[in-house]
């Protein structure tokens, strides 16, 4: 298959992009040689993948509408890659990673770039981390320095350690403790899953995150933050071979590391219904039910997406229609099908409105899910709910962040940076008897979870009633 950048003029294709790191390799460590790995076509234009020699993978999308350039560092690390007793390891991260180095003091790698006009951000969730600056196209040196220096150098002293780890014992209070929607989410996980580490809450439980000591980072971080765990994503203005040869140059000295093999068991079929309750201050009742869902990866996984545009995707979806508009037993509702590596969920939210419960809603939703087992969907609303899932995964790729995170993602979770638009076509493909057939396969209750969070005035933080 022809390079699609050959065909449009670009900085050239396979052939010349590979005589070209046959030249620049001449004389370097075989750590430091950058190899050519071919071009994947992204819409109209194309994500050149190349390779340093120790690993690390660069996926390079040139876009010259404007002059800044995204730069993701996408590690192929999460919280399923803890174990029980290290929980929030992987988040802890997140947080010492913008501290000190051996070359930048403490506070300095984020003032460099807000120097330079550049905002930097990070994120943490079950099967990756990500890092991220956003910045002016002639500064993205800067951020190729900075990143190798933090992947090599960081510093995980005693007060490093202790000090993040306050910093997230406060985050977890302010966004899980305290919050009824985040205790609620880690509740339903939980429950759900009884082995698979997506029943632990990605900035994990407090007991851990207290107990972690500079040992357990330095061990975490010479395993999973090493060149051949991440993927370096950069989209914008850039010339890729003058790129290219900055990070061979900051990045090439850092050596592989031997990353295990993961020991994940796969979750046991569920075979009845988890009931459980939680009584927090709130406004008023919640409910949340959950089935069993497909792997990002999986065929189903785009149709059962579609299936739950059709019942929570806007005001005209069905069920925003009775719960909230016909009936006025809601005040808001939301579907989401996780989009993890391992089968996750299909959640289903509901606040109540006023004085009604969760136990007047749930049969409304039950009878809604029968209806999609047994009835096919309309003509009408199929064409919605998939003209509403293409719309919003296109915008996603308006910005320069906005294609690096989605071509950082795919690749991260599903080895495919341009995954994102071979799921706009499976939306296309999705027929009315395919959401029956899916609705059959996962809505089940027997393979659900149900929680029913109910306003308690009097409740103390953490308390829940099974």
């Amino acid at each position: 298959m022809p390079d699609p950048a050959a065909t449009r003029g670009r900085v050239g294709g396979r052939a010349d992009r590979r005589a070209w790191a046959d030249q620049v390799n001449a004389g370097s460590k075989d750590d430091a040689k950058l190899s050519y790995e071919g071009a994947h076509a992204f819409g109209p234009e194309a994500v050149h993948r190349w390779r340093l020699g120790n690993g690390l993978t660069v996926l390079v999308l040139t876009d010259a509408s404007a002059p800044v350039t995204a730069y993701y560092t996408w590690f192929n690390v999460g919280s399923r890659h803890e174990r029980p007793g290290k929980t929030g390891l992987a988040h802890l991260f997140e947080h010492l990673m913008f501290g000190e180095t051996e070359h930048l003091g403490a506070g300095v790698f984020d003032r460099k770039l807000e120097e330079s006009g550049a905002e930097t951000n990070a994120a943490t969730w079950v099967d990756w981390t990500y890092y991220h600056e956003l910045l002016p196209a002639d500064r993205v040196r800067l951020a190729v320095k900075l990143e190798a220096e933090r992947m090599q150098h960081l510093v995980l002293r005693d007060p490093q350690v202790a000090s993040e780890k306050e910093v997230v014992a406060n985050e977890r209070r302010y966004r899980v403790d305290d919050d009824v929607e985040g205790i609620a989410n880690e509740m339903l996980y939980k429950a759900a899953f009884e082995r698979h580490p997506y029943g632990w809450p990605t900035i994990g439980w407090m007991q851990d995150i207290q107990g972690f000591t500079p040992e357990d980072c330095t061990a975490f971080y010479r395993t999973y933050y090493a060149p051949n765990n991440a993927t370096v994503v950069v989209v914008g203005d850039v010339r890729e071979r003058s790129l290219l040869l900055s990070i061979r140059d900051a990045y090439g000295a850092i050596p592989s590391q031997p990353v295990p093999a993961e020991d994940i068991l796969p979750e046991p079929t569920q075979l009845a219904e988890r009931r459980l309750e939680l009584k927090r201050p709130a406004a008023s009742e919640k409910l949340l039910i959950a089935f069993k869902g497909p792997a990002l990866g999986d065929a189903d996984h785009a149709t059962l997406s579609v299936l739950s545009e059709v019942l929570f995707g806007g005001r005209a979806a069905r069920l925003y229609r009775t719960l909230v508009v016909d009936r006025e037993l809601a005040l808001d509702l939301r579907g989401w099908v996780s989009t993890f590596r391992d089968p996750g969920l299909f959640e289903c939210w509901a606040t109540a409105r006023g004085s009604h419960t969760a136990e007047e809603i749930r049969p409304v939703m039950d009878e809604a899910f029968a209806r999609a087992r047994d009835e096919v969907v309309g003509e009408d609303e199929l064409a919605r709910a998939k003209a509403r899932l293409e719309l919003g995964s296109l915008q996603q790729l308006e910005t320069m962040a906005g294609k690096a995170e989605q071509i950082g993602f795919f690749e991260t979770v599903l080895g495919d940076p341009t995954h994102a638009f071979r799921r706009v076509e499976a939306f296309r493909r999705v027929t009315a008897g395919d959401l029956r057939r899916v609705a059959r396969r996962y809505l089940v209750d027997t393979s659900r979870t149900v929680l029913r969070v109910i306003p308690d005035t009097g409740a103390k933080p953490g308390e829940t009633a099974a």
